[in-house]
């Protein structure tokens, strides 16, 4: 009788060791796979009546927010070189990894080296200044400044190569199947590719984000007194400044983010309201470059005013 409780009990201890041991695993918290669990953005189907326009952009596609629509597709899913419309997600993930934005960020001589070798735009920022998070959002997003990118990657993170993988996680979570980052600026690197489809769901979700909104749609912004500019820094959107006037016929361009390098040729992904509802338009591989006309801005406007 002694041997079967002895039994009993070593059996029974067995078992809550088991049911211990799988309660620990169903609800111990990986990562990566919060990550590949996490909610994909809702994808927009293609409407029955697409636009057919002319475009200078190789690729192209417009998406109606209101309707969450397809409403123009040229080479959607076809992988290209996104330039500086990497600074969305650059910015994008520093905003959700940053609490303050007040925060001082210190810039070291270090990050500006590379960048000005590789002729990479610059916000105007200087080596060893110390400016807010905030100011690294716009001087990024604005004039597509690479040491504010560099700078807001390295604050975030530690380092750029540890915040591209932030950026690749988040492309991931969103869905975005065709994208794939080796930097925080979009520097030409022949492994940092994406698709316009992708950049239009990154922007899509970016939207949702309001202070990602404000930069977005900022025409101009003067950071604050540093200690290398007693003054501040007044930006300007590059693609404001390259436009008159934003006016279209039944709306108006609100934002938007260009890039430029010779691989990826004239790229722009803008936001306008048109009969009060908003527009998406993601474009890349127009011809040209910063001294021609604009293709990329002269798409939009096409595209626009065709709706």
């Amino acid at each position: 009788m002694l041997k079967k409780k002895s039994l009993f009990s070593l059996l029974l201890s067995i078992v809550i060791i088991l049911m211990f041991i799988l309660f620990v695993k169903e609800n111990s918290k990986n990562p990566m796979e919060d990550i590949l669990d996490s909610p994909q953005m809702e994808m927009p189907t293609k409407s029955d009546e697409s636009l057919d326009i002319d475009l200078h952009s190789s690729n192209a596609v417009l998406v109606n927010l209101d309707e969450n629509k397809i409403l123009l597709d040229k080479n959607s899913e076809e992988v290209i070189y996104p330039a500086s419309l990497t600074k969305i997600m650059t910015v994008l993930v520093a905003i959700e990894n940053i609490p303050e934005l007040n925060e001082k960020v210190f810039l070291p001589q270090s990050i500006f080296a590379d960048l000005y070798k590789k002729n990479a735009s610059m916000a105007g920022f200087l080596a060893n200044e110390e400016v807010t998070a905030k100011d690294l959002l716009y001087g990024s997003m604005l004039p597509s400044g690479a040491e504010a990118s560099i700078g807001l990657a390295n604050f975030v993170a530690g380092s750029e190569r540890k915040f591209v993988k932030l950026m690749n996680d988040k492309a991931q979570q969103l869905g975005m199947k065709d994208t794939h980052f080796t930097n925080a600026t979009g520097l030409h690197h022949h492994d940092h590719y994406t698709s316009v489809k992708d950049i239009s769901i990154l922007l899509q979700y970016a939207l949702t984000n309001n202070t990602f909104r404000d930069v977005y749609t900022a025409q101009r912004y003067s950071t604050s007194p540093t200690n290398l500019h007693p003054e501040g820094i007044t930006f300007t959107n590059r693609m404001f400044k390259n436009i008159s006037s934003s006016d279209l016929p039944k709306g108006k361009i609100i934002g938007g983010k260009t890039g430029y390098t010779e691989k990826a040729g004239l790229c722009l992904a803008s936001l306008a309201v048109i009969n009060e509802q908003e527009y998406i338009l993601v474009t890349v591989g127009a011809e040209g470059d910063h001294h021609t006309e604009q293709f990329n801005i002269t798409d939009a406007f096409s595209v626009y005013s065709g709706l």
